[in-house]
């Protein structure tokens, strides 16, 4: 894969990006573990109650792209594994996920 390039799960939506995920939760770390059906598959560790998931998943991904939090918004799938996340101030959010530490 081209790193220039971005994969399936990552397209333009203006001056932002649409990233499409298949999140896991209730996992020991919060990791990028690849692919899953043409998305980004994630395990969160957080449970999948009260919203916990979500509101680690968008903080994580936050801090994995290195851009504020009110950059990351959940845009469908907040009862779903099937996630689509809208993210904004970021050039190549492929490059940056998973390159930074677990948590």
């Amino acid at each position: 894969m081209n790193p220039n390039e971005p994969p399936v799960w990552a397209r333009r939506d203006g001056a932002g990006w649409l990233l499409d995920l298949h999140v896991q939760p209730g996992a020991k770390l919060t990791a990028a573990v690849g692919e899953h059906g043409g998305r980004l598959k994630l395990k969160i560790a957080a449970p999948p109650v009260d919203n916990k998931a979500n509101a680690h998943l968008l903080a994580w991904l936050a801090a994995q792209l290195g851009v504020p939090k009110s950059a990351v918004r959940l845009v469908r799938g907040e009862s779903s594994r099937q996630k689509t996340v809208a993210v904004c101030g970021v050039e190549a959010p492929w490059r940056e996920i998973g390159k930074n530490r677990q948590t």
